[in-house]
Protein backbone atom coordinates (compact mmCIF):
# COMPACT_ATOMS: atom_id res chain seq x y z
CA UNK A 1 0.00 0.00 0.00
CA UNK A 2 1.35 3.39 -0.93
CA UNK A 3 -0.72 6.94 0.11
CA UNK A 4 0.79 9.50 -3.00
CA UNK A 5 0.21 12.98 -3.12
CA UNK A 6 -0.50 14.49 -6.55
CA UNK A 7 -0.15 17.74 -7.90
CA UNK A 8 0.53 20.02 -10.96
CA UNK A 9 0.90 23.44 -12.26
CA UNK A 10 2.80 25.01 -9.11
CA UNK A 11 4.57 27.35 -11.50
CA UNK A 12 7.39 27.55 -8.75
CA UNK A 13 4.52 28.57 -6.16
CA UNK A 14 4.58 25.60 -3.14
CA UNK A 15 1.52 26.00 -0.66
CA UNK A 16 2.67 25.55 3.10
CA UNK A 17 -0.42 24.00 3.40
CA UNK A 18 0.63 20.88 0.88
CA UNK A 19 3.08 19.94 2.97
CA UNK A 20 1.00 18.89 5.64
CA UNK A 21 -1.64 17.85 3.68
CA UNK A 22 1.20 15.32 1.84
CA UNK A 23 2.64 14.73 4.97
CA UNK A 24 1.19 11.03 5.51
CA UNK A 25 2.30 10.30 1.62
CA UNK A 26 5.06 8.19 1.29
CA UNK A 27 5.41 10.07 -2.64
CA UNK A 28 4.44 12.75 -4.48
CA UNK A 29 3.82 12.44 -8.33
CA UNK A 30 4.23 16.18 -10.02
CA UNK A 31 2.00 16.39 -13.27
CA UNK A 32 3.59 19.21 -14.70
CA UNK A 33 4.55 22.69 -15.03
CA UNK A 34 6.88 22.59 -11.79
CA UNK A 35 8.23 26.16 -12.55
CA UNK A 36 11.90 25.85 -11.49
CA UNK A 37 14.12 22.98 -10.44
CA UNK A 38 14.07 24.91 -6.74
CA UNK A 39 10.51 23.74 -6.69
CA UNK A 40 10.89 20.39 -7.38
CA UNK A 41 14.06 19.61 -5.03
CA UNK A 42 11.93 21.58 -1.97
CA UNK A 43 9.32 18.27 -3.18
CA UNK A 44 12.32 15.92 -3.49
CA UNK A 45 13.50 17.12 -0.22
CA UNK A 46 10.51 16.53 1.47
CA UNK A 47 8.76 12.93 -0.10
CA UNK A 48 10.40 11.05 -3.08
CA UNK A 49 9.47 13.10 -6.41
CA UNK A 50 8.15 11.48 -9.31
CA UNK A 51 7.13 14.51 -12.15
CA UNK A 52 7.20 14.94 -15.51
CA UNK A 53 7.61 18.21 -17.43
CA UNK A 54 5.40 20.73 -18.46
CA UNK A 55 4.81 23.40 -21.26
CA UNK A 56 6.30 26.30 -19.16
CA UNK A 57 9.35 23.94 -17.70
CA UNK A 58 12.44 25.36 -18.68
CA UNK A 59 15.35 23.34 -19.09
CA UNK A 60 16.75 22.41 -16.23
CA UNK A 61 13.64 21.05 -15.46
CA UNK A 62 13.59 18.75 -18.42
CA UNK A 63 16.78 17.85 -18.05
CA UNK A 64 16.09 15.80 -14.76
CA UNK A 65 12.53 15.30 -15.40
CA UNK A 66 10.74 12.95 -18.70
CA UNK A 67 7.80 14.17 -20.95
CA UNK A 68 6.05 10.76 -20.13
CA UNK A 69 6.33 8.62 -17.14
CA UNK A 70 4.92 4.96 -17.03
CA UNK A 71 5.26 3.05 -14.65
CA UNK A 72 3.78 0.10 -12.10
CA UNK A 73 2.72 1.42 -8.51
CA UNK A 74 1.98 -1.69 -6.18
CA UNK A 75 0.79 -3.69 -9.12
CA UNK A 76 -1.29 -0.23 -10.80
CA UNK A 77 0.06 0.78 -14.19
CA UNK A 78 0.52 4.49 -14.44
CA UNK A 79 0.65 6.68 -16.59
CA UNK A 80 1.92 10.59 -15.67
CA UNK A 81 2.06 13.52 -18.55
CA UNK A 82 1.37 17.10 -18.18
CA UNK A 83 -0.96 17.67 -21.57
CA UNK A 84 -2.96 14.60 -21.82
CA UNK A 85 -6.72 15.92 -22.17
CA UNK A 86 -9.55 14.13 -20.55
CA UNK A 87 -11.89 10.96 -21.11
CA UNK A 88 -13.64 11.94 -24.55
CA UNK A 89 -11.56 14.05 -25.53
CA UNK A 90 -7.68 12.87 -24.84
CA UNK A 91 -4.79 15.00 -26.18
CA UNK A 92 -3.90 13.63 -29.90
CA UNK A 93 -0.21 12.96 -28.43
CA UNK A 94 -1.69 10.08 -26.28
CA UNK A 95 -4.71 9.17 -28.10
CA UNK A 96 -3.47 6.43 -29.98
CA UNK A 97 -0.94 4.64 -27.17
CA UNK A 98 -4.14 4.48 -24.73
CA UNK A 99 -6.27 3.21 -26.96
CA UNK A 100 -4.04 0.75 -27.86
CA UNK A 101 -1.82 0.25 -24.15
CA UNK A 102 -4.30 1.35 -21.42
CA UNK A 103 -2.73 2.21 -17.82
CA UNK A 104 -5.25 1.81 -15.33
CA UNK A 105 -4.76 5.18 -13.94
CA UNK A 106 -3.91 8.11 -16.34
CA UNK A 107 -2.97 11.41 -14.65
CA UNK A 108 -2.34 15.05 -15.89
CA UNK A 109 -2.00 18.41 -15.55
CA UNK A 110 -2.47 21.54 -17.64
CA UNK A 111 -5.78 22.61 -17.60
CA UNK A 112 -5.59 24.01 -14.45
CA UNK A 113 -9.05 22.32 -13.19
CA UNK A 114 -9.61 19.29 -10.75
CA UNK A 115 -10.78 16.19 -12.73
CA UNK A 116 -11.65 12.81 -11.53
CA UNK A 117 -13.58 10.36 -13.82
CA UNK A 118 -13.70 7.15 -14.47
CA UNK A 119 -13.00 5.66 -17.83
CA UNK A 120 -15.69 3.45 -19.16
CA UNK A 121 -13.96 2.68 -22.29
CA UNK A 122 -10.85 2.70 -21.51
CA UNK A 123 -11.42 0.80 -18.47
CA UNK A 124 -9.08 3.72 -16.41
CA UNK A 125 -9.31 6.20 -13.74
CA UNK A 126 -8.23 9.68 -14.87
CA UNK A 127 -7.02 11.95 -12.41
CA UNK A 128 -6.24 16.02 -13.19
CA UNK A 129 -5.12 17.56 -9.62
CA UNK A 130 -5.77 21.24 -10.76
CA UNK A 131 -3.31 23.80 -10.35
CA UNK A 132 -1.73 23.91 -6.67
CA UNK A 133 0.15 27.41 -7.33
CA UNK A 134 -1.61 30.59 -7.75
CA UNK A 135 -0.64 31.44 -11.51
CA UNK A 136 -3.52 31.17 -13.93
CA UNK A 137 -7.29 31.61 -14.71
CA UNK A 138 -8.41 29.40 -11.91
CA UNK A 139 -10.29 30.39 -8.60
CA UNK A 140 -8.98 27.37 -6.32
CA UNK A 141 -5.57 25.84 -5.58
CA UNK A 142 -6.23 22.30 -5.79
CA UNK A 143 -3.98 19.02 -5.06
CA UNK A 144 -5.11 15.47 -4.34
CA UNK A 145 -4.18 12.64 -1.68
CA UNK A 146 -4.99 8.97 -2.49
CA UNK A 147 -3.76 5.27 -1.71
CA UNK A 148 -2.59 2.50 -3.83
CA UNK A 149 -3.04 -0.69 -2.46
CA UNK A 150 -2.32 -3.70 -5.72
CA UNK A 151 -4.71 -2.59 -8.20
CA UNK A 152 -7.32 -0.78 -5.61
CA UNK A 153 -7.54 2.88 -6.08
CA UNK A 154 -9.05 4.61 -2.81
CA UNK A 155 -9.61 7.06 -0.14
CA UNK A 156 -9.49 10.22 -2.76
CA UNK A 157 -9.09 13.48 -0.68
CA UNK A 158 -9.23 17.03 -2.51
CA UNK A 159 -6.82 19.77 -1.05
CA UNK A 160 -8.28 23.30 -1.63
CA UNK A 161 -7.44 26.64 -1.00
CA UNK A 162 -8.98 29.92 -2.68
CA UNK A 163 -6.99 31.83 -4.53
CA UNK A 164 -5.92 34.62 -3.60
CA UNK A 165 -3.74 37.44 -5.87
CA UNK A 166 -1.58 40.15 -4.11
CA UNK A 167 -3.13 43.28 -5.33
CA UNK A 168 -2.21 46.72 -4.59
CA UNK A 169 -5.84 48.44 -4.87
CA UNK A 170 -5.81 52.65 -4.19
CA UNK A 171 -8.88 53.51 -1.73
CA UNK A 172 -9.86 56.98 -2.66
CA UNK A 173 -10.22 59.42 0.63
CA UNK A 174 -13.20 60.90 1.09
Amino acid sequence: MKRIGLLSDTHGDLPEALFSFFGACDEIWHAGDIGDAGTAERLAAFKPLRAVYGNIDTRDVRAVYPLHQRFLCEGTEVWITHIGGYPGNYDRSVREELRSRPPKLFICGHSHILKIIYDKKLDLLHLNPGAAGRKGFHNMQTALRFVIDGTDIREMEIWQKEKREDHNIAIPEN
